[in-house]
């Protein structure tokens, strides 16, 4: 071999060799000098959750804010202070008097107020003396939301959000702004329906059957909360037929959905898109969100809803008797098997119920042959029907069951109170007597009809079923009692029927009520 070549062999081996140590290196894991290798991201194929992403896309350009603004009427001033001690103005006070010279004083180093100004102010107001009746400036005063029920422009919302406006302005999802006028709203149910005047169609909703909904089922609220504008929450039906106490008609569907402030009239969706209801109470000690929210049932707004587009207002059935519900004791007193009906504490002079032959201590049992289950039951059902209906009204009286037919009256607006009649007979004391096992003792009423409990003994039965001195015992088991006397024939009668418990009608402050009290106390 040449030299060269020796030399080249060697050269050529060293190289190898160096290579072979890099791919041995490589091979082996440690890295190069001048690159980094890094572990992929962690990563979870998680199981499918629902999403509300497209029935919120779908249904949000329905979906507004209502701003609500109210008319502020011009005031007098005279430039000065003018102040209210307890019912007389600043000028009544006597000249003498240390806070008129005060405010005198203090209204005189604050500029004259009463001197030239005051004149400008008289002159004014002689060149234009109807300045004070035009209408004033308006001013925001609450605000809510809303959703359109129809492409051209009509939207509902709650009475509670527009009762006290006079000017409404319709916010929708881009922000746009349009003014609204006020259809008709209903404060029994707490709806209102505004209208957009529009060369446009707009994106509307429809309502649900309600009836199909289920507790458990997923729900989606939108609305605008403490005035943020469209914002979207989601939850559960968490119960149905709530009654929260907010008027006669109460059937609320409540949800778990964060509902706030800003929400009410704002509605709350089904998966598919449809309204099940609409917000607008909620339950919260704190004044926000803890998961308890009420909407109106969409069967009962749409009825409603159809009424204020056609009438402007809603026009109700009315029966005209004030009614309770029906106990396990006043049942077994009545002989009633169920614990079902609505209870007749008094009929209303010259309402429908009164004129047809109904009666206090009766038991409303059915309405033309369906059954009502309670109070609330009765008022939705006869709110339901036209003014005007003939219906029969199934009650129970004297221990069977009976028909009577009905004409419906309209529901006023404003029931009015009924006041006691004025009695100018002399008073006539009249004697004690003691019905000592019920706890009660009572004396004849100065009006002759019914006695008057003047004292309830602690821990008797009578207190424990709420009765009180000044209470007026009226009859006992529908009839009609003026002393003691009375009551004990009644109870002994009662008793050798086999009835273990008496009915007594009693009233307090122009408001009749049935107590229910054992006989075997008696």
């Amino acid at each position: 071999m040449s030299k060269a070549s020796r030399k080249f062999s060697k050269g050529f081996l060293s190289t190898t060799a160096i290579a072979g140590v890099a791919a041995a290196l490589l091979a082996t894991g440690v890295p190069a000098p001048t690159t980094g290798a890094f572990a992929d991201a962690v990563r979870v194929e998680a199981p499918q959750a629902p999403s509300f992403a497209d029935v919120v896309d779908a249904v949000s350009p329905a979906v507004v804010s209502v701003r609500v603004q109210a008319e502020v009427k011009p005031v007098s001033n005279d430039g000065g202070f003018n102040f209210d001690f307890n019912g007389r103005g600043f000028d009544d006070l006597p000249d003498d008097h240390p806070m008129k010279r005060f405010f005198d004083q203090f209204n005189r180093g604050f500029g004259d107020r009463q001197g030239p100004d005051s004149d400008r102010r008289a002159e004014r107001d002689r060149r234009d003396p109807d300045r004070k009746k035009r209408p004033g400036r308006v001013r925001p005063v609450s605000q809510g939301s809303g959703f359109f029920i129809s492409e051209d422009g009509l939207l509902v919302t709650n009475n509670h959000v527009v009762e006290d406006g006079s000017a409404f302005t319709v916010i929708m999802d881009d922000g746009t702004e349009l003014d609204a006028k006020l259809i008709g709203r209903d404060k029994r149910t707490d709806l209102a329906v505004l209208k957009v005047e529009e060369e446009r169609k707009f994106t509307y909703v429809d309502f649900a059957d309600d009836s199909k909904i289920r507790v458990g089922d997923w729900v989606v609220a939108v609305g605008n909360p403490f005035g943020l504008g469209g914002t979207v929450t989601a939850g559960i039906v968490s119960a149905r037929g709530r009654d929260i106490g907010a008027g006669p008609y109460d059937d609320f569907i409540q949800v778990d959905a964060a509902v706030n402030r800003g929400n009410s009239g704002g509605p709350t969706f089904n998966l598919n898109g449809e309204v099940i209801g609409i917000n607008t109470a909620i339950f919260s000690p704190s004044g926000g969100n803890v998961g308890i929210a009420f909407a109106i049932p969409a069967t009962t707004a749409r009825a409603v809803i159809n009424d204020l587009i056609a009438d402007g207002s809603v026009e109700r059935g009315w029966l005209g008797v004030q009614i309770q519900p029906v106990t396990a004791d006043i049942a077994e007193s009545l002989g009633l098997a169920t614990e079902e009906g609505a209870l007749v504490t008094e009929p209303q002079p010259d309402a429908p119920a009164s004129k047809a032959g109904i009666a206090a201590g009766d038991v409303v049992t059915a309405v033309n042959g369906d059954t009502v289950k309670g109070p609330r039951e009765l008022a939705k059902m006869i709110a339901a029907m036209d003014p005007g209906k003939a219906v029969d009204i199934t009650v129970w009286r004297d221990g069977k069951s009976e028909t009577i037919k009905v004409e419906l009256g309209s529901l006023p607006t404003d029931m009015a109170a009924v006041s006691p009649e004025e009695d100018s007979a002399p008073s006539i004391p009249q004697a004690e007597a003691t019905l000592d096992n019920f706890g009660l003792t009572v004396v004849p009423a100065e009006t002759g009809n019914g006695l008057v409990i003047t004292s309830v003994a602690p821990d008797s039965v009578a207190e424990e079923r709420g009765l009180r001195a000044g209470d007026v015992i009226l009859a006992v088991n529908n009839k009609d009692v003026t002393n003691a006397s009375d009551v004990v024939s009644i109870i002994d009668a009662a008793a050798k029927d086999g009835r273990k418990a008496a009915l007594f009608q009693v009233e307090n402050e122009n408001r009749s009520r049935f107590v229910a009290l054992p006989i075997d106390q008696g």
